[in-house]
């Protein structure tokens, strides 16, 4: 399984293409993208913005598909983005979209009345998600309560605040954004800090979360008692729902899903959650990424999943689970926006 795609952050192991080589690939993956269809040198030819001869365009074509970038479906028929072309695609290619002011409106205004409570949050937010995308929505606020805590580390923010970042095994984090009530310097903060880690680390998460509110003899120290207290103010208890999805129509109605028989594996996995949980959160927290590819099987070998691991104290995410050839301009800045309006809401 490959490293999430984030646009603009390019791979060592990216091919560098000439002008030529990626003007027909970014052509090729626009055509595709219209009907999942195969595309041909003589279609590319047709397209009218592509000015090569048959014969240079079918060499480029088997340059890229040399590189990787691109396959046939069968032996007779043109070539499509494989999926290490969509990925390249996503990080070297991909132009940023707007998203339009009307929809920026209704997504802040709908997520703004389920502010309150994290399941409504998150079900509206697979909504919208799935409402805008014409994809599946999809969101997830999952507990981390028993992994190890690997790392601690306490920043200064602003001139009563603290950042608490609660390092975990396999790259993954809880961010705490700490209301101090007495100003602690950098300093202090990193007296604190030294403390926590000899008190917390090597337990668990929710040992953490625990002796950060019960233990005394951090209770004994006025500057470590100030961190616990807010602390404790901002991860009173651990919040889990499980994978909300919305718009399983959408995804129905995708030509790669025509016979039901294609959809009904990635309908079981959806039951199950499991084989999109971990992928929801493994990425980086407060980024939108694409993971091409979501799983051995064929069935789940031909989706994408645009991903926004929420940053804070709620360890989740929100989605959008399509195919490959997905409009990831316009997902991807969806997914960015409500990941960033939904976390947003969780720590105000």
């Amino acid at each position: 399984m490959s490293t999430p795609a984030i646009p603009g952050r390019l791979s060592a192991a990216d091919p560098d293409l000439t002008d030529r080589q990626r003007r027909v690939f970014a052509r090729l993956v626009a055509l595709h993208g219209r009907d999942a269809h195969p595309v041909s040198s003589e279609r590319l030819a047709r397209a009218g913005d592509v000015r090569q001869s048959g014969a240079s365009l079918r060499g480029t074509l088997a340059e890229l598909e040399g590189m990787g970038l691109l396959e046939r479906a069968h032996a007779a028929a043109g070539r499509v983005p494989s999926a290490a072309g969509w990925e390249y695609f996503v990080r070297a290619v991909l132009e940023p979209a707007a998203l339009p002011a009307e929809v920026e409106d209704a997504i802040a205004e709908r997520l703004s009345q389920s502010r309150h409570d994290v399941e409504r949050l998150l079900h509206a937010a697979s909504r919208l998600l799935a409402t805008f995308s014409h994809q599946l929505g999809l969101a997830l606020a999952a507990s981390l309560e028993g992994e190890a805590l690997a790392s601690l580390d306490l920043e200064p923010l602003g001139e009563s605040g603290a950042l608490l970042v609660l390092g975990l095994d396999g790259m993954r984090s809880r961010t705490l954004v700490l209301e101090l009530d007495t100003p602690l310097d950098r300093g202090a903060l990193a007296e604190v800090a030294a403390v926590l880690r000899e008190r917390l680390l090597g337990g668990s998460l929710a040992d953490a979360r625990t002796r950060l509110a019960e233990d005394r003899e951090l209770a004994r120290h006025s500057a470590v008692r100030i961190v616990a207290r807010a602390a404790t103010a901002s991860w009173a208890h651990p919040v889990e729902t499980p994978l909300l999805t919305a718009g399983v129509s959408h995804l129905a109605e995708q030509r790669e899903f025509a016979d039901g028989m294609q959809l009904r594996p990635v309908l079981r996995a959806l039951e199950s959650g499991r084989a999109f949980e971990r992928l929801m959160i493994s990425g980086l927290q407060g980024h939108a990424a694409v993971q091409v590819g979501v799983g051995p099987s064929q069935a789940l070998a031909c989706l994408s999943l645009v991903s926004y691991p929420l940053p804070g104290a709620v360890s989740g995410a929100v989605a959008v689970l399509g195919p490959m050839r997905m409009d990831y301009a316009t997902t991807i800045a969806l997914v960015d926006l409500v990941g960033t309006r939904v976390a947003d809401l969780l720590t105000a």
